[in-house]
C-alpha cells in the first residue's frame, strides 16, 4: 500500500532502516485494530524504531508534517487506545525489548517498552526477583504503563502506577525527558510519573521505563472458596481484608462464569460465587493467617474451599480464572467479546456486582461478571454479534448503566483497561473541572495534538 503522504514515507525511509518502515497492507491491518470490539481504522505506516535516538527522529519526522502518531505495544487494549482513526504513524516497539539492567539491592530494573511482562519475570527468576503486576495477558510494559495496569494481585503490591519510580519519554516535537528518579521518594517538583503513567499515549512515546520489583515469597498457596451468592462472597472479602490477612490476590468469579469455565476447560468445579484467593508470606505466619481466613468464611456461609501448595496446583487454578474470557469466546462462536470495567469503593461492590447481574439477565445478553474484589474493581463478559445492531444497543446501554451505577457512588468508570474511545464520553463527568485541567496539560504538551490523538478526550488541532 502507498503512504497517503509520499514527503512522509521518504522522510521515514530515510530516518529508519528499509526493514524498519513498512506500508505493507497486512502489517497495517495488525495494526489497525486491539483485542476490542470498537471498529479497525488503518495507519497510514507502521514504523519499528530500535532505539530511543529512532523514536526522536520519527516524533521530529511527524512533527514536521503534522502527522499523528500512536504508540502500539501488543494491541492487547480492550477500549480502543490504540486504533489509529486519524491514520497517521503506528509506532510499533517490539524491536525495543531490552531488559537493560537489573538493580537487585535497590528492587529496580530498567526496561525498554517492548518487554513484556512474562519476559521479564523469567529473567528475574535467577535474582529471586519478580513483576507482580499481572492484567491476564502477556501484554508489554510499555502499554501497561500507558494504561496504568493492574490485574490480580492489585490487592497487595498496588497498580502499575505504584510500580514506576521512572520513565524516558519522547514528547511530541522530539524533546526527551524522565518523569523521575531511581530515588524511592521525592518532594522536588511535580509528580511526573503519575502524569505520565496511565496517559495511553496521549502525551508521548515511553523508551524506557525503571520499575519496582519484589522478593519472591517464601511461601505461597492458592485456594477456591464457593459460596451460595455473591453478597456472601464479597461479604467474605472485606473481613479477610478488615482482618489484616496479607491476601495477595483475590478473584470473584459469578455462577454463570463458573458454568462457562467448566464446559470449555472440563472441570467439575462447583457452579457457584467463587473466590479464588493467593496467599504471600512466610509458611508459619501463612498457616495461622489461613486458619483464620478459613473461620471469616465459614461465618458468610462458604460450602467448599479447597486449597493448592504446589506450583502446578497454583498454575492450574490461575490458569481457569485467566482463560474465562477465551471460555465465553469459545462457547459463543461468531459473536464478540465485549469486556466491561467499572470500580467502586468495597462497601458498594456487593451492591455493583448484584445490579450488574439484574441488568445483564434483563437485556437477556449472554455473559458473566468476574472481579478484582480485593480493590473494587470488577468486570462484566459480554458475548455480542457485532453485525447485530440491536444487541450493540443492548450492550452499550449496560455499560452505561454499570457506569453511571458506579460515577453516582464515587466510583470510576474504569479501574484498569483505560480510556481510549470507550469511556471518552464519561470523562467531563466524573473529573468536572480536573478534566479541563487534563486538557490544558494535553494542550501544552502536544499543541498540535499530533500523540494518539482523539483518546482519552478531543482535542482540536492547532490551525
Amino acid at each position: 500500500m502507498i503512504a497517503t503522504n509520499p514527503e512522509l514515507a521518504a522522510a521515514l525511509k530515510s530516518i529508519l532502516p528499509e526493514e524498519q518502515v513498512s506500508f505493507n497492507q497486512t502489517i497495517l491491518e495488525q495494526h489497525s485494530r486491539d483485542e476490542s470490539y470498537h471498529d479497525c481504522s488503518l495507519p497510514e505506516a507502521v514504523v519499528f524504531p530500535a532505539t530511543t535516538e529512532e523514536v526522536v527522529k520519527i516524533m521530529k519526522a511527524a512533527n514536521q508534517y503534522n502527522v499523528p502518531v500512536v504508540p502500539f505495544g501488543r494491541g492487547t487494549s480492550l477500549e480502543g487506545h490504540v486504533i489509529p482513526y486519524d491514520r497517521g504513524i503506528t509506532i510499533d516497539f517490539s524491536l525495543m525489548d531490552k531488559i537493560l539492567e537489573v538493580r537487585e539491592e535497590d528492587f529496580l530494573v530498567k526496561v525498554q517498552p517492548g518487554v513484556t511482562r512474562m519476559q521479564l519475570n523469567n529473567a528475574l527468576k535467577k535474582h529471586g526477583l519478580f513483576f507482580p503486576v499481572d492484567p491476564g495477558a502477556d501484554a508489554t510494559l510499555g502499554g501497561m504503563a500507558a494504561t496504568n495496569a493492574s490485574g490480580t494481585t492489585s490487592v497487595k503490591y498496588g497498580v502499575m502506577r505504584d510500580q514506576v519510580r521512572d520513565i524516558e519519554v519522547v514528547l511530541a516535537d522530539g524533546t526527551v525527558m524522565n518523569t523521575g528518579s531511581l530515588a524511592a521518594k521525592s518532594s522536588s517538583g511535580f509528580h511526573l510519573n503519575g502524569l505520565f503513567v496511565g496517559s495511553e499515549g496521549t502525551l508521548g512515546c515511553f523508551t524506557e521505563l525503571t520499575l519496582k520489583v519484589y522478593g519472591i515469597p517464601e511461601f505461597i498457596l492458592a485456594a477456591r472458596a464457593s459460596f451460595p451468592t455473591v453478597d456472601d462472597a464479597v461479604g467474605a472479602v472485606v473481613s479477610i481484608l478488615q482482618a489484616g490477612i496479607p491476601i495477595a490476590r483475590c478473584e470473584l468469579v459469578d455462577e454463570q462464569s463458573m458454568k462457562q469455565l467448566n464446559v470449555h476447560s472440563e472441570t467439575a468445579y462447583r457452579e457457584q460465587a467463587t473466590l479464588f484467593l493467593e496467599f504471600h508470606g512466610n509458611e508459619a505466619g501463612l498457616n495461622q493467617d489461613v486458619k483464620f481466613m478459613e473461620d471469616i468464611v465459614a461465618d458468610y456461609r462458604c460450602e467448599q474451599i479447597e486449597f493448592e501448595t504446589d506450583n502446578a496446583g497454583r498454575n492450574k487454578l490461575w490458569e481457569a480464572r485467566h482463560n474465562l474470557a477465551y471460555a465465553y469466546v469459545h462457547g459463543h462462536p461468531g459473536k464478540k467479546l465485549m469486556v466491561t470495567d467499572v470500580c467502586v469503593p468495597i462497601s458498594e461492590l456487593a451492591g455493583a456486582i448484584l445490579y450488574a447481574r439484574e441488568e445483564l439477565d434483563a437485556l437477556g445478553l449472554p455473559g458473566g461478571i468476574v472481579g478484582h474484589v480485593g480493590d473494587g474493581n470488577f468486570h462484566a463478559l459480554l458475548m455480542i454479534d457485532t453485525n447485530n445492531p440491536t444487541e450493540v444497543q443492548k450492550a452499550s446501554e449496560f455499560n452505561e448503566r454499570i457506569v453511571l451505577y458506579a460515577l453516582e457512588r464515587g466510583g470510576t468508570c474504569t479501574g484498569e483497561h483505560g480510556v481510549g474511545v470507550g469511556k471518552q464520553k464519561y470523562q467531563e463527568r466524573e473529573h468536572g473541572n480536573a478534566y479541563l485541567v487534563m486538557k490544558q496539560i494535553k494542550q501544552a504538551l502536544d499543541p498540535k495534538n499530533l500523540m494518539n490523538p482523539n483518546k482519552i478526550f478531543s482535542v482540536k488541532k492547532e490551525a
